[in-house]
C-alpha cells in the first residue's frame, strides 16, 4: 500500500480532476480518496472540555494488587 498526499483545487464546474504518476504495475487497484477542506477542517470537536484528572483516596498500587488477586 501507498500513501500520497496532494492539494489540489475543484474547478469552477465542481469537477476535481487528479492525475497522478506513479511506479505501480499496470493493473486493477483501489483507491481511497478523502476530502477535507477548510470548513471541514475547522468544525472538528474538541474533547478539551471533557479532559481531566480523578482524584483518589488511598494506596492505588495496593488497590491494584487486591484486583489482581481476585484473578
Amino acid at each position: 500500500m501507498k500513501t500520497l498526499r496532494i492539494k489540489t483545487n475543484i474547478q469552477k464546474d465542481g469537477h476535481l480532476k487528479i492525475d497522478i504518476p506513479t511506479s505501480l504495475k499496470e493493473g486493477d487497484v483501489e483507491v481511497l480518496l478523502v476530502i477535507e477542506t477548510p470548513d471541514s477542517l475547522k468544525n472538528k470537536y474538541s474533547f478539551s472540555d471533557l479532559a481531566g484528572k480523578l482524584k483518589w483516596n488511598g494506596d492505588a498500587l495496593a488497590v491494584q494488587k487486591e484486583l489482581r488477586n481476585e484473578w
